[in-house]
């Protein structure tokens, strides 16, 4: 019992250890690639280094309510379980905060205790940390291929250009890769990512007020 308590609180306790800009958290799945002796490449950035249409174009394709919510769009959580229920196809429902601690905390892969720790998780997380900080460590341990994690090494893998030069197309097109960074190459998007990328693009130019905790 008194083992179990203990692995609970080590997500409460580095979320506060991760809160000063100079700590760089790396996820479990580079945790893997490690114990496995894969390697990887990540190279952090600061958020203040990144060209701030990616974050734009993250929020508008992955949370359109990064800004407003207290790490759950219950909205569009709701939506999700009405479509369930009706036996209709659902789509996800992860903000980009559930979506950091997965990514630090948990493991990959569709699971209803995984999200159900997600869930208390992603809560607390975004009470503690600032929105501009969540996304930093967000788009610092995202994978963006095979042994690619963070926006520093992706840009300069997939483009040959450093984060904060990324182009609108760039970020739009590293953006739609996300939900499915192994099977998605941005640097070589066929047709339908390509279309994709586009729309992502458009509501990054009209993002407004929905980014103003990043900017």
């Amino acid at each position: 019992m008194t083992a179990l308590v203990c692995i609970a609180l080590v997500p409460l306790v580095l979320t506060f250890l991760y809160l000063p800009p100079f700590l760089h958290p790396i996820s479990t799945l580079m945790l893997k690639d490690l114990a496995t002796f894969q390697g990887y490449d990540r190279r952090w950035v600061s958020i203040d280094d990144v060209a701030p249409v990616l974050s734009h174009s993250v929020i508008m394709s992955e949370d359109g309510q990064f800004c407003s919510h207290r790490g759950i769009d219950w909205g569009e959580m709701r939506a999700v379980i009405d479509d369930a229920l009706a036996g209709e196809s659902t789509r996800g429902a992860s903000t980009i905060t559930m979506q950091t601690v997965k990514n630090l905390f948990l493991w990959n892969g569709r699971s209803i205790i995984r999200k159900g720790l997600e869930m208390p998780l992603a809560v607390y997380f975004d009470a503690v940390m600032p929105k501009k900080r969540i996304m930093e460590i967000y788009l610092n341990i995202a994978e963006w291929g095979p042994g690619i994690y963070g926006v520093e090494a992706a840009a300069q893998h997939h483009f040959g250009v450093s984060a904060k030069k990324l182009t609108p197309r760039q970020a739009a097109l590293l953006t739609v890769a996300l939900p499915n960074p192994i099977d998605r190459n941005p640097a070589k998007a066929g047709p339908g990512l390509k279309r994709v990328a586009s729309i992502v693009q458009r509501r990054a130019s009209r993002a407004g007020g929905y980014v103003s905790c990043v900017d």
